[in-house]
């Protein structure tokens, strides 16, 4: 298995990214990871089917409905979506998936890794990773 040194440049080193459980909610973290993402100037997408539109962007439903594909897919949903999510992200071929502390699934996990993703879990948080700076 590779460090988790590797598997986050590898997840970085994609050219765009989709964050799943992205908010306008300043207090939740998928609106500080999209922020984050931004801050870097990374292209990410907003994934989430309950809002048209996060931080004045069209957010999209689901992996597949994204308006190019993603090798990178950040999770920030709570463990039984992320299941939903895990299999979306499989189906559209996403390559790496990191599930931010609290979104993790055991069956995600091992899902993914049957399929033969990168996945990062446990403990590492894109926020630290790259350097979020707050408002």
């Amino acid at each position: 298995m590779d460090s988790l040194d590797t598997q986050i440049d590898q997840f970085l080193s994609a050219p765009a990214f989709g964050v799943a459980g992205a908010s306008d909610d300043k207090h939740k973290y998928g609106h500080k990871v999209l922020v984050c993402y931004k801050q870097h100037d990374r292209k990410a997408y907003p994934i989430n089917p309950n809002v048209e539109t996060v931080l004045g962007e069209p957010a999209y439903a689901n992996v597949s409905s994204l308006p190019e594909k993603v090798e990178s897919l950040s999770i920030i949903t709570p463990p039984p979506v992320t299941d939903k999510v895990v299999d979306d992200a499989i189906a559209a071929g996403v390559k790496n998936i990191w599930m931010q502390p609290g979104a993790e699934s055991p069956r995600a996990i091992s899902k993914a890794k049957e399929a033969g993703l990168n996945v990062i879990y446990g403990g590492a948080c894109l926020l630290v990773v790259l350097g979020y700076r707050g408002p």
